[in-house]
């Protein structure tokens, strides 16, 4: 037996899934229903690793705070699925796209096509790191469903060298990964519908970690009020009507007073709130929301000293 295989053979994501073994011999409705049970592990899975989730987003956070980034670094599925929750930030959360970054083992082209050998190269990892000029304030999270794939492992193991803080994401216990995380999130959600298939279970449990990391930290750092996202960027039609209504939500003001002040605030939705709220003009609340951090709340309280 060789190597590969010895390796293969200890990991939960690539072990034979008993509950799913006859799933070629049934109809169409019974794959879907038992695709569907053995999803349900995940949140499950997901809901037990709070604690841990929870520090990795302070982890965060602190990088947030001293203007540092956060680089999501994957190969195959597991890059993808960085990729995807950092680029929707900047029109969430109207972020820079350099706040949060996603890299992928073979660059861009590996976005669609898969680039296999790519995920082999630690020194490629690490050349990547270099090239973003990661450095002390950053965060760096290397995501790999093994816990093992050297471009991961390369990539955090510079990243610590440069002085980052370094999360490890992985779907196994006990991998490479751990020496060289500062702190690790181990998603162990069983083995795969379809044998070796991490797209699945494991990258579903990836997403949500991924999306709950993102959404804790911008929330911890103002850029949510209620439960709105009220950074969000009106680049298009549907979102700027999406953030008239959050304007309006946030201030029970009428229609002709939140299209009026969305367009004194120069369509920024934070800055139109706090006009309302406070009733203010513009200059006032762009320097009420400088005072509070950019927290809605706070800049409405200082208002009203």
């Amino acid at each position: 037996m060789n190597h590969g295989n010895e390796l293969l053979n200890v990991l939960t994501t690539e072990q034979v899934n008993e509950r799913t073994t006859h799933i070629d011999q049934l109809s169409t409705e019974e794959i879907v229903r038992l695709i569907n049970e053995e999803d349900r592990q995940v949140t499950e899975t997901v809901c037990r690793l709070t604690p841990q989730i929870a520090k990795a987003a302070d982890i965060i956070i602190r990088s947030f705070k001293q203007n540092g980034r956060l680089f999501y670094v994957g190969a195959g599925t597991s890059g993808r699925i960085g990729i995807l929750d950092a680029s929707e930030c900047p029109p969430t959360y109207g972020t820079d796209p350099s706040m949060v970054q996603g890299i992928i083992a073979g660059g861009e082209r590996a976005i669609q096509d898969a680039a296999e050998k790519a995920e082999d190269d630690a020194g490629m990892g690490a050349r990547d790191m270099d090239a973003c000029g990661v450095n002390e304030r950053d965060t760096v999270v290397g995501i790999a469903a093994s816990g093992r794939t050297p471009y991961v492992l390369g990539a955090m193991k510079r990243a610590m060298e440069r002085g980052a803080s370094v999360i490890g994401l992985c779907n196994n216990y006990g991998t490479p990964m751990a020496q060289y995380a500062h702190h690790m999130i181990e998603a162990v959600v069983g083995p795969e519908v379809i044998l070796g298939s991490t797209r699945m279970k494991a990258g579903t449990a990836q997403k949500i970690i991924l999306n709950t990391l993102t959404t804790t930290a911008m929330i911890r750092i103002g850029k949510v009020y209620n439960n709105l996202m009220v950074d969000l960027q009106p680049s298009n039609e549907k979102l700027i009507h999406r953030a008239k209504r959050i304007i309006k939500l946030a201030t029970g003001a009428p229609d002709e007073r939140v299209n009026e002040t969305f367009r004194l605030a120069g369509g920024h939705v934070k800055t139109a709130i706090v006009m309302i709220l406070a009733d203010v003009d513009k200059e006032t609340a762009e320097r009420l929301l400088a005072r509070a951090d950019g927290f809605v709340r706070e800049a409405v309280r200082l208002a009203k000293e």
